[in-house]
């Protein structure tokens, strides 16, 4: 083993034992990762749950590949209490659509939109029966000014990966140019492709492939 590995061994053992200091600390004084609905997410703790221990071991390349989620964001994320609008976009339609609004641990209201309702295969323009759910989360962005959001656009394993990236990046825009419409700043909206990287079901599988077709949109307040 030459030293420049010994090296990277001993940086990433460093890293992980302060993340795992700092989530200790973390549950140590707030009795857990969440508490009535609020999240408390320290600086470092938020951004190792966010982009993955890639970025910790110092990999960048890989860090959207190992850690799913929101990834960088500018700023630490805040806790929040998402009951409200959780509710508000459950009664927009996503429940009956099978869109899904999940409260995660890094802070963050997570609302996956899957493939069936939202884009055509191959395509980047909205579905139609999509669109009152949108509506719900440009409504939150507008009564709550320190919310942001963030979209990440996924595609399944087939094709090629250019076409792929650019597939999931035109979707992801497509959501948030939708809810910049709606009268957002462009500067609380982001968006990403990451084309077929994390993977929820078995690319295999006609069912596999549609889960992985995906639109994940997080909000989240910033410190």
């Amino acid at each position: 083993m030459n030293v420049s590995m010994r090296l990277n061994r001993v940086i990433a053992g460093v890293g992980i034992a302060a993340l795992l200091t700092g989530c200790a600390a973390v549950n140590d004084t707030m009795g857990g990762m969440s508490q009535g609905g609020r999240t408390a997410t320290g600086a470092g703790a938020g951004a190792a749950v966010g982009a993955g221990l890639g970025a910790i071991i110092g990999d960048s390349s890989k860090a959207a590949l190992i850690g799913a989620g929101i990834g960088a964001v500018a700023g630490a994320i805040a806790g929040y209490n998402w009951t409200g609008i959780k509710n508000d976009v459950q009664q927009s339609g996503a429940t009956s659509l099978g869109v899904d609004v999940v409260e995660m641990p890094d802070g963050t209201l997570k609302v996956l939109i899957p493939s069936h309702v939202s884009f055509d295969t191959g395509k980047y323009a909205l579905k139609p029966e999509l669109l009152p759910v949108l509506d719900s989360v440009a409504r939150a962005l507008t009564q709550h000014p320190e919310l942001r959001a963030k979209a990440i656009g996924y595609t399944d394993s087939t094709g090629t990966a250019q076409v792929n990236q650019t597939l999931s990046m035109n979707r992801a825009r497509a959501v948030t140019d939708y809810i910049a419409a709606r009268g957002i700043s462009g500067t609380r909206l982001m968006s990403e492709g990451r084309g077929p990287s994390n993977p929820i079901a078995d690319n295999s599988t006609p069912e596999g492939r549609a889960m992985n077709r995906r639109v994940e949109l997080f909000l989240y307040a910033v410190r």
